[in-house]
This record gives structure tokens, sequence and C-alpha cells, in this order.
């Protein structure tokens, strides 16, 4: 892969909308392939049953793992996501290569402090009544694009990687 010029910020915010639609797709459809994991709702409960603690954070270990082996499959080797292809995008490491395993494995982690962040404000919040605004610590990834000099997302930052127009 050779290097190509930078996407734009709203290119690159397109194919995330795209590519958030696709992945909520998978986690729908791993979801119901947990189902009979987690356990199935009393049908004579009349709504439907939260699942315990443990099924939770099983679900979501599920969910971060599989996500986790969907970016580093797609983002590594040359490989793009659909979104990517969509958009005509690539992502590339230093010198215009393919990421490396570990790039994409730290592009994937890096890419949760957005998240993680909206979760600990949201906890903090919440005993004030507040909690709706911690939503907008999803976006920290990407609002850091307007900061950054190269225009890139945090997570491309930390992984020393960028997301070209092909």
């Amino acid at each position: 892969m050779t290097s190509s010029a930078p996407a734009s910020i709203i290119r690159r915010l397109a194919a995330v909308a795209y590519e958030s639609m696709l992945v909520a797709a998978l986690a729908v459809a791993l979801g119901f392939a947990l189902v009979p994991l987690t356990g199935i709702p009393d049908p004579g409960s009349g709504y439907l049953n939260r699942l315990s603690p443990l099924a939770r954070a099983g679900s979501f270990a599920c969910l971060f793992t599989f996500f986790a082996a969907y970016c580093l499959w797609l983002w590594t080797g040359g490989r793009r996501t659909l979104a990517m292809k969509a958009w005509r995008l690539a992502l590339e490491g230093a010198g215009g290569v393919s990421p490396t395993v570990s790039q994409a494995l730290l592009r994937y982690l890096a890419w949760w402090i957005g998240p993680i962040l909206a979760i600990g404000a949201w906890m903090a919040l919440k005993p004030y009544g507040q909690e709706r605004w911690a939503v907008a610590l999803v976006a920290f990834n990407y609002v850091w694009a307007l900061l950054d000099s190269d225009r890139r997302f945090l997570h491309d930052r930390i992984a020393g990687t960028r997301i070209v127009q092909t």
C-alpha cells in the first residue's frame, strides 16, 4: 500500500456512521446467539427480564472480543471494512504500509476511551440527575480531530495510524 492523501473529516465521519450500522447489526445477531447462554426470559412474566450482572458481563466480554477480532482482521493485511470500501478509505500505519496487528489492537483499545469516559461521567452525574450530558463524551475520540494538528481521530493518533482516501 502506498501513502495517499488523508481523508477528510466529513468522509471519515460518514464511514463511521455507516460502520456503526453494520456493527449494530452484528451486535444484535451476536446477542441473539448468546440468548441460550444468558437465559431466556419467562414468557408468563409479561415483560422482558433484565440479564443478571454475570450474564451482562459475559455478554459484554463476548461482544468486546468479537469486535476486537473483527477490527484486527479487517484493519490488517491490507483488508478494509465494508464502510471503508464504500467510502474509498484505507487504514495506514507509518510509511503508508498496512497497520500491524499490535497497531490495530492499540487502535481498537484506544477507541474505547470515549465510551469509558462517557460511562464514568454518567456514573458521576447520575446522583445529580444530569447523566444525559455524559453521552457527549462518546464522541470524544472524533472531536479530538478538530484539535489535532493532522486532523487524526484520537485512536489513530495513539496507534500511529491514519485514514486515507484511496
